[in-house]
């Protein structure tokens, strides 16, 4: 029988979403890979509860998440039935809908008909009446804007979703979304893109001013640029690792570049200094920069959820550091 940790809110900082009054955990959990059924039930549930023993109140889903897609869904409404039921209202749950997820015309982009057909499958496998934040997961140019606006404004109103969100979006469009939702009655809470040392376009296409202008939370995904910001290539690519997979459109070796291996080398360097692990250094730079709500973290196994966690003891950058940062990967 699963009792939380009495002590998990007592390390974890909580920050308000722009100007909502939700509070997000600095570091939330994503569940984009590892989560589904390509890892065994038991470890998936170790690493939730342990996230949550530690302070961890944001798990972050959307519906082709998993393989197959929809298992990491499946996975954790198993466990919202069961470990976590008595804890549902400390939670915050989301997911997302907008890429591909079933055959046919009405599985995939940002029709009304899509948006709530998915989300009626995700409430499903996730053993829930109501998500906390619900995404459009990526711009649909080919949809009016109204029309996907309007759908997750009467999500919102029909209580299905407390919050919505968009992912992917960007500045011009995202503004765009915000002010059709305001006309329908809803407020955009937060943007979810890609973000890190490595991957500054939110900071250079302006989409950071304009959110913390608007009042709305950004809680960045990739982090650690799909693992480049970890030791685990400085010398050669593991050949079972995400890399590895010649295949992998996220991460493969065309992306590990002379130019790329010689700023990680430097960044190393610094977080050496810095008494940290390179991917401990990046969570906490991320955590400390403009505008960000909370960091989402990926991890495969409980060392990597841990090793993240030892972030939280050093978010803080002297100016030199920040400066050479700059320099190396500018």
């Amino acid at each position: 029988m699963y009792t939380a940790n009495p002590k998990r809110y007592e390390k974890m900082k909580y920050n308000r979403v722009g100007k909502s009054g939700l509070l997000l955990p600095q570091l939330s959990l994503g569940f984009w890979q590892n989560f589904g059924e390509e890892k065994p039930f038991e470890e998936v549930k170790e690493i939730v509860l342990a996230a949550f023993d530690h302070g961890i109140t944001h798990f972050d889903l959307a519906n082709n998440y998993g393989r197959p897609w929809g298992s990491a869904e499946s996975n954790l409404g198993k466990i919202l039935a069961n470990e976590l039921k008595p804890y549902r209202d400390e939670l915050v749950i989301s997911t997302k809908a907008g890429y591909y997820m079933w055959a046919g015309p009405y599985g995939d982009m940002g029709s009304r008909k899509y948006l709530f057909s998915s989300l009626n499958q995700s409430l499903k496998r996730l053993n829930l009446e109501y998500v906390d934040i619900f995404y459009h997961h990526r711009p649909d140019y080919d949809t009016p804007l109204e029309e996907t606006m309007k759908a997750l404004a009467d999500i919102v109103h029909m209580g299905k979703a407390l919050y919505v969100g968009i992912s992917n979006y960007p500045a011009v469009r995202a503004l765009e979304a915000k002010k059709l939702l305001k006309e329908y009655g809803v407020d955009l809470l937060i943007h979810q893109p890609k973000f890190s040392m490595l991957n500054r376009w939110i900071q250079d296409e302006g989409l950071v001013d304009a959110m913390v202008k608007e009042g709305v939370g950004i809680i960045p995904f990739s982090i650690l640029s799909q693992g480049l910001l970890t030791t685990k290539y400085l010398n050669e690519i593991p050949k079972d690792s995400r890399a590895g997979d010649k295949d992998n459109p996220f991460l493969n070796e065309s992306h590990i570049t002379k130019e790329v291996l010689e700023k990680v080398i430097k960044l190393n360097e610094l977080a050496i200094e810095r008494g940290q692990t390179l991917a401990e250094m990046a969570v906490s730079w991320t955590c400390q920069s403009r505008g960000i709500s909370s960091v989402l973290l990926g991890v495969s196994k409980m060392s990597q959820l841990l090793s993240n966690l030892k972030a939280l003891d050093h978010l803080e950058f002297s100016k030199e550091e920040l400066a050479k940062i700059e320099s190396i990967v500018r």
